[in-house]
């Protein structure tokens, strides 16, 4: 089972450049977005339901704005907009999606950068979705997105330069150790321990080119769901983002 994840920045952007196409060569059992920045009104069929896929959307009141989706060729149990306890999730950033065998949970987590009060909105984010989690007493877990941060030094071009620069922060690396601490298991790093492995790059400079990145797009589970895990990886050859997509299979 095939499930990808991509931060798509603008689905009406990425499908002007074959991303329908796209989606029928991968043709993944789960497909997770984020920062969709549309509304459904603003999508034609093919792209609000493509053909085979059962489709879920998680939108804010701000349109371009933030968004997830994720098309699922199997009809889940269920699908949450919010988070149970409410009020977590104010900017369409999270899909809970509850298939027979797992939770799987798409989530586009703040940006920090844009100065102190965002930066303390990400980090409460943060907080209040760990607890979440915590609380799930099904442990067949799978979150991915968008978690805006860059875990390690290996998960960064240039670390030295950025460590005072918001996706590389002490603290937002430091709430990372408490996720991993608690169970949660960065798979790519199960199959892969090099670094130069990259899923986001600065359209501004062109970083693509020179392959001056950020992996901060990933794919965690718990320990009860790592027997499943096949493989981890990154799709650097897929553009149309400045994000590149990532992904897992499982038995």
């Amino acid at each position: 089972m095939k499930i990808l994840s991509w931060n798509v920045n603008g689905i009406r952007s990425v499908s002007g450049k074959g991303f329908l196409a796209w989606l029928r060569e991968e043709s993944p059992e789960v497909l997770c977005l984020q920062e969709t920045k549309a509304h459904p009104g603003q999508l034609e069929k093919t792209l609000l339901e493509p053909e085979g896929y059962h489709t879920f959307w998680n939108n804010p009141k701000r349109k371009g704005y933030a968004g997830v989706a994720v098309f699922a060729k199997e009809k889940p149990v269920s699908c949450e907009k919010d988070f149970p306890s409410g009020g977590l999730d104010t900017e369409g950033r999270a899909l809970i999606v509850k298939f027979k065998s797992f939770f799987l949970i798409n989530v586009y987590f703040p940006n920090g950068g844009m100065g102190p009060e965002r930066l303390a909105y990400k980090l409460d984010f943060y907080d209040k979705f760990m607890d979440y989690v915590d609380g799930i007493k099904n442990r067949n877990i799978i979150i991915c997105g968008d978690f805006n941060t860059a875990h390690k030094e290996i998960d960064l071009a240039r670390p030295k330069q950025n460590e005072m620069t918001s996706g590389f922060l002490p603290e937002e690396r430091a709430w990372m150790d408490k996720f991993v601490s608690r169970g949660y298991i960065d798979t790519f790093r199960q199959f892969h321990q090099t670094g130069e492995n990259y899923s986001w790059w600065d359209y501004k400079t062109r970083s693509r080119e020179r392959n001056v990145g950020w992996r901060i797009d990933y794919f965690f589970v718990t320990k009860k769901m790592l027997p499943r895990l096949k493989d981890a990886f990154i799709m650097t050859e897929v553009t149309g983002s400045d994000h590149c997509p990532v992904g897992i299979e499982i038995r």
